[in-house]
């Protein structure tokens, strides 16, 4: 019997997935997968398909979780939802009770009781949420819309509507304390100006006056993302899925977040219960809010269209033209951003090779010590040292940059990290040019 393609190519990238984690849950670990791949796949068929297709598949192909039968798993919970979180997953939610960021009453209110947390110490907390027989909290999405497809499939819906995100007014104090706050944030490190001043001017301020303040909980519908300016917060699991009663409630404490972290990201990402609590470690601390749809809207559509970039710069390397789509996603989503002002030298000759760069904008001049001129220019979509990725060889040339540049970076231990057995194929592949005229800034 013969199977599809398709089907042995998502088996492939699933067997390599499992022996790169080797996770325990191993039920939980393939819904995780397959949830993001369908994802990722919608996704992309949206932005190839007309407007029209597009409002017709957001509105209609994805069916709410309360249909006809709310649980897609069968007659009992969710695998996912009776084990709890996988590993350490830092997950969060506030209480569906919290108004919303862009309604005026948000932005004077603290944590507080609004999350219906008590402090540590003074007995469980006053009220749970009971869990239905599905698995998951009992009304959870009451009132809220049923199909999710118009936020987690459509990451360029922010393009065909006028959505406009909210705006809150901060002092010049709280801009500098919020920027320090997210400097060093993955999530926001490959924003361009303009999403920087949106995501800046939706964020919210928000106080902890107290330590024992639940600001998310396990099983809840996640509303918001956070990032800690002061102070820590514990994360906390539940085997059980969901925030229990009782003095062992909780769970398990399976991290800390302190100043200059997150949480809160993957039930946003993924419409997904919390997987975990997390509760204020100390008194006097501070978060920055940003709502779901303005953290879609923002960081998903500038994320996907950043991988969809990479992705189509590493279709034109030479050296990376065997590898598969799902592998060059890989790479793609491993790649980091630089920027650089005119004149900036990127690499050096005679340096070590130990990362190729894509040049996403601007221009850059490569030169010889005993050269007077630029031996090669560089534009926007021109990529180099890529071979680095390959060979101990040191540079054979400096590159300058003649403008400024914003450079797409991946080091070579990441690479060999990600794609290993595709190394070795690799290495074997011969180029009639010569090493030198695909990589003039490597040494045979």
């Amino acid at each position: 019997m013969s199977y599809p393609a398709a089907y042995l190519q998502e088996i492939q990238s699933l067997n390599t997935k499992v022996s790169e984690s080797h996770p325990t849950d191993i039920l939980q670990f393939c819904a995780n997968f397959f949830a993001k791949r369908l994802e990722t796949q919608r996704a992309e068929f949206l932005l190839s398909s007309p407007p029209d297709q597009t409002s017709k598949m957001s509105g209609h192909t994805f069916p709410g979780r309360h249909g006809t039968n709310p649980n897609p798993f069968g007659g009992e919970a969710p695998e996912q939802v009776k084990k709890g979180a996988i590993g350490k997953v830092m997950e969060e939610d506030e209480n569906d009770s919290l108004a919303s960021p862009t309604a005026p009453s948000f932005s004077n209110t603290t944590f507080g009781s609004s999350f219906g947390g008590d402090a540590a110490g003074e007995g469980p907390p006053s009220s749970f949420k009971q869990t239905s027989g599905d698995g998951f909290p009992a009304h959870y999405g009451l009132g809220r819309r049923t199909s999710v497809s118009a936020e987690s499939l459509n990451p360029t819906a922010s393009s065909n509507d006028h959505w406009t995100p909210p705006y809150h007014q901060k002092t010049e104090e709280q801009i500098t304390r919020l920027q320090k706050s997210i400097s060093g944030n993955f999530l926001f490190s490959h924003l361009d100006d303009e999403q920087s001043g949106q995501v800046l001017g939706a964020l919210v301020e928000k106080a902890i006056p107290a330590k024992g303040i639940k600001v998310i909980t396990q099983g809840d519908e996640g509303d918001f993302f956070y990032v800690v300016e002061k102070g820590s917060f514990g994360v906390y699991v539940n085997p059980s899925g969901s925030l229990q009663p009782g003095p062992e409630g909780l769970g398990t404490e399976v991290a800390t977040i302190e100043e200059g972290g997150s949480f809160g990201e993957l039930a946003l990402m993924y419409n997904a219960p919390r997987a975990a609590t997390v509760m204020s470690a100390e008194a006097n601390s501070t978060l920055w809010a940003l709502d779901r749809i303005t953290f879609r809207r923002i960081l998903m559509d500038s994320t996907f269209q950043r991988r969809r970039l990479y992705e189509s710069f590493l279709e034109e390397v030479k050296i990376l033209s065997t590898l598969t789509k799902y592998e060059r996603s890989k790479i793609a989503d491993a790649l980091e951003a630089q920027k650089f002002p005119a004149g900036t030298t990127i690499i050096k000759e005679g340096d070590a090779g130990e990362a190729f760069y894509l040049l996403e904008s601007g221009e850059a001049e490569a030169f010889k010590n005993d050269v007077e001129k630029a031996v090669k220019q560089y534009g926007k979509g021109d990529y180099f040292g890529e071979l680095a990725l390959l060979n101990d060889a040191p540079r054979a040339a400096s590159v300058i940059s003649k403008t400024e540049v914003k450079v797409a970076t991946l080091g070579k231990d990441g690479f060999q990290r990600l794609l290993g057995p595709v190394e070795s194929i690799m290495r074997r592949t011969k180029y009639d040019e010569g090493v030198e005229e695909i990589d003039p800034l490597q040494k045979k």
